[in-house]
């Protein structure tokens, strides 16, 4: 697999490059699957997962002529029918609608997304998930995913009120790692984690409230975190038909914010599992 060979696009209204076009204002996500990958690192991902196991693929890619050198390898590992464009500085912030210092852009495609149920099945008997509950801001959504890449998650389920993993930012924020980790949206919380639940997973709901100190839960093979919307938290519901951990805190503070939150309990979780050492 070989990228083809660079095009040049000296005019911002070329068509060719009309999907790139103030993607600030104009984000891909809902597009008939499509997103905006942007920077090198989460370019290396997308076409990791590309080559690996085809749920992402990269469509097309925009660069900025001083980083076609540096990115070099991560465009030859890109198949030949996948279109590099490179333009200058200008010609190159025209077309994006702002000053976009990575110099890296790319839309990418996720194929037909994987249900709830299909996703649970496929998990190893010794497994650990995040799921998420009305988790509606990018930045936390985004950081969620880093979190979960970097303690050794299996899969992120994320209900139907969830944003979207997909959008630019959030997929900025996780440093390309919601390419990575196995996630499905949609359908309702209870549903979700009764499914869960239903396949074995012991399950524990984020609360500043908790029943029981993060770091004193002793792992089962199968392991749930639930982590839920600023302010709001979990729905009584849920606190009421789950196990409920805490990340203990010094007194006068309400709570962490739940990317915070999430990162220490899935330390504790993947320690406790052996995950990391």
């Amino acid at each position: 697999m070989v990228a083809g060979a660079p095009i040049r696009i000296a005019d911002a209204d070329d068509p060719r490059i009309a999907a790139f076009r103030s993607i600030r204002e104009r984000d891909l996500v809902g597009r008939e699957g499509r997103f905006v990958a942007e920077g090198t690192v989460v370019l290396r991902m997308l076409a990791a997962s590309h080559a690996a196991d085809g749920r992402f693929r990269a469509e097309s890619v925009l660069v900025l002529e001083n980083r076609l050198a540096g990115i070099a390898g991560i465009l030859d590992s890109l198949p030949a029918d996948v279109p590099v464009h490179v333009a200058d500085r200008a010609v190159f912030n025209t077309i994006a609608g702002f000053d976009m210092h990575r110099g890296v852009v790319a839309i990418g495609r996720r194929e037909a997304a994987q249900a709830a149920g299909a996703l649970i099945a496929s998990l190893p008997s010794d497994s650990l998930v995040l799921a998420g509950c009305g988790i509606s801001n990018h930045d936390n959504m985004g950081s969620l995913f880093r979190n979960a890449a970097a303690f050794g998650v299996d899969a992120i389920l994320l209900d139907e009120t969830c944003c979207d993993p997909l959008y630019r930012k959030a997929i900025r924020v996780s440093v390309g790692a919601v390419l990575s980790v196995p996630f499905t949206r949609g359908g309702s919380a209870q549903g979700m984690l009764e499914g869960l639940s239903g396949a074995g997973f012991e399950i524990w709901a984020l609360s500043p409230r908790g029943e029981a100190a993060i770091g004193s839960i002793v792992p089962s093979e199968r392991l749930a975190l639930v982590a839920g919307t600023e302010g709001e938290g979990l729905p009584a519901a849920i606190l009421s038909r789950f196990h409920t951990a805490r990340v203990p805190q010094k007194p006068g503070l309400d709570s962490l914010n739940v990317a915070t939150a999430s990162g220490v309990a899935l330390y504790q979780m993947a320690l406790a599992k052996g995950r990391i050492g």
